[in-house]
């Protein structure tokens, strides 16, 4: 999921300075602990390793291999750990091993795991590199103190990047996957809300006034010949329970897919929902042609959310909504001039809308200054209507 605020960036560390701050000493600590754990490292790299392959003759020697290179990972996640917390090294975790049915698959699958593999490297170098640190910290604390936050930090650096360059997702791929599979956890829990709301909005409105319609026509049809004036009272109200029934429902078709967006489009339907809000709203869409029906949908419904927030929460004199098409995004742009302070975490919604947006690859960029005026914007990627739409 990608978001953007105006917060600072998480990994900016403060500037090396003479006055020992807070991050200094992590780093001093971090290159303190750096012996035992690379001592830690390196005696179960190497046993694990050379015992495995050494081994490799026999029947045994492969499954103690796959099992040291599955414990190389512990390892991994432990040193990332390590650097997150001291050095502020923002690293994903790796995807784990794809599940395998049958022995030989599991066994192929973690002897070429290269997530393993290159965390036995790091246990490798991590040793001599381990001791050097130890040495020209204890030193430059007792004697180049002066200094020391210079060093701390120069030393760090090579460990930043050792940690980025070893301990980090496979590739490219291997990050898009860990990506994908958070998205997905999204996209599911989304879904699910979504069919709790329709079967709370169903069970609660629609059903609730169909039961009573059965009732009232019930006690009609009872009456119908000891009091047909009561009879037809009793119709002619539920004929008016049938009319706000079938109107509920339309409501709650709209809110899971407005006929308008399907029939029309963008443009129809944003300026549909932008006539329900509360303040005056100018609509822009600039497409060529309609995007896929899915994209076109989340825009519908990110607009639509972010339009019932102005109504809600912005106190805005009137608003904008821009959409358009750059390359293979679609863009789109909602502004009010209300009073501004929307967070991503004020309760208004927009975390959820971020979510969302990031389970298909979007973007979502809120900027909303105290004292306003607020300007969202979201990318979507463009794909192309299929024929049959």
């Amino acid at each position: 999921m990608s978001v953007d605020t105006d917060s600072p960036d998480s990994d900016r560390l403060p500037p090396a300075r003479l006055a020992y701050g807070r991050q200094t000493w992590r780093e001093v600590f971090f290159l303190l602990v750096n012996l035992p754990y690379a001592l830690v490292g390196f005696v179960y790299t190497v046993v694990s390793v050379l015992l495995g392959v050494g081994l490799s003759v026999t029947v045994i020697g492969l499954p103690l291999l796959a099992l040291g290179l599955a414990g190389a990972r512990v390892i991994g996640r432990a040193e990332r750990a390590r650097a997150r917390a001291l050095l502020g090294v923002r690293v994903d975790e790796p995807s784990p091993l794809p599940r395998r049915h049958g022995f030989l698959a599991w066994l192929w699958t973690a002897l070429k795991d290269p997530v393993a593999w290159r965390t036995v490297l790091y246990g490798f170098i991590r040793l001599p590199w381990g001791v050097l640190t130890f040495a020209v910290t204890l030193v430059a604390l007792i004697v180049l103190w002066p200094v020391l936050p210079f060093i701390a930090r120069g030393l760090t650096n090579a460990d930043r990047a050792m940690v980025r360059g070893l301990l980090s997702p496979s590739d490219e791929l291997e990050r898009r996957v860990a990506e994908l599979e958070s998205d997905r956890g999204v996209v599911v829990d989304t879904a699910a809300a979504d069919l709790r709301r329709i079967e709370r909005d169903l069970h609660d409105g629609a059903q609730a006034r169909l039961v009573a319609l059965a009732m009232g026509l019930g006690l009609a049809k009872e009456k119908l010949l000891e009091d047909p004036e009561a009879a037809a009272a009793m119709v002619d109200e539920a004929h008016g329970e049938v009319k706000l029934a079938l109107q509920e429902l339309r409501d709650l078709a709209r809110g899971i897919h407005p006929a308008v967006l399907t029939d029309r489009g963008l443009d129809a339907a944003l300026s549909s929902i932008a006539a329900r809000c509360t303040v005056p709203v100018t609509v822009t869409v600039d497409l060529d042609r309609r995007p896929a029906e899915a994209i076109e949908g989340i825009a519908y419904f990110t607009v639509s959310e972010l339009l019932q927030n102005v109504s809600k929460h912005a106190r805005a004199r009137s608003a904008s909504v821009e959409v358009w098409r750059r390359g293979d995004r679609l863009l789109l742009q909602v502004r009010d001039d209300g009073r501004g302070g929307a967070r991503l975490d004020g309760g208004s919604g927009m975390a959820g809308l971020a979510e969302r947006l990031g389970a298909v690859d979007g973007l979502f960029v809120l900027d909303s200054p105290d004292g306003g005026p607020t300007t969202v914007t979201a990318e979507l990627p463009w794909r192309e209507r299929s024929a049959v739409s």
